[in-house]
């Protein structure tokens, strides 16, 4: 109930700004608060602490992710397509949202084991739409019968990851929704030239 509740969302958007900002380890509820325009006591209403501030921030936006992707591949018929569909909405949505593009790819980088451990549960819902595209396509004979769906989703969703954080650290200075073709095509066919494979 709380999630729907115009606060919860004002302390969530806040929350991302400040630890953008200021770091996760230098972001106070003071300042999540300050930012969000409430009273320090009304996190508190909301949230435990400031870890589940942060796990709440992802799991809004890593809802939000799923939701757009969702949304980008229900019409398109083959993997190759929804594939490029997720890359793109991907890098578009961090793209569109510096901020959260450095909350995502850098603060979430955390290594307190209980931390790490509650920001992968949350990565799941993800996770579970790019199996599914992996095996849309191997049941439709796009992609190789004996294809690893685990490994291959690792693959995936590592480059992905690593393409963002890059760009991030490189301050943005590029086009990274550019970079989705790109990507796909590597991903696809590798690194090897046409004139080797035949």
């Amino acid at each position: 109930m709380k999630r729907n509740r115009p606060k919860y969302k004002q302390i969530i958007e806040a929350a991302v700004v400040v630890i953008a900002e200021n770091g996760y380890h230098q972001a106070q509820i003071s300042k999540i608060a300050r930012q969000a325009g409430v009273a320090d006591g009304t996190i508190y209403l909301y949230f435990k602490n400031k870890e589940d501030v942060l796990i709440s921030v992802f799991q809004e936006k890593m809802a939000m992710f799923v939701e757009t992707i969702n949304e980008g591949i229900a019409g398109k018929e083959t993997a190759l397509e929804k594939l490029l569909v997720m890359f793109e909405s991907h890098f578009k949505i961090l793209s569109a949202d510096k901020k959260l593009a450095i909350v995502t790819q850098l603060e979430l980088r955390q290594s307190n084991k209980d931390l790490r451990f509650k920001i992968n549960e949350v990565l799941k819902d993800y996770l579970s739409v790019l199996e599914s595209i992996l095996e849309y396509g191997k049941e439709r004979g796009e992609f190789a019968a004996d294809l690893d769906i685990r490994l291959a989703r690792q693959m995936i969703f590592g480059t992905m990851d690593e393409t963002a954080t890059t760009w991030v650290l490189n301050e943005h200075k590029y086009d990274l929704v550019a970079l989705a073709p790109k990507v796909h095509k590597l991903i696809l066919n590798g690194c090897i030239s046409e004139n080797a494979a035949s």
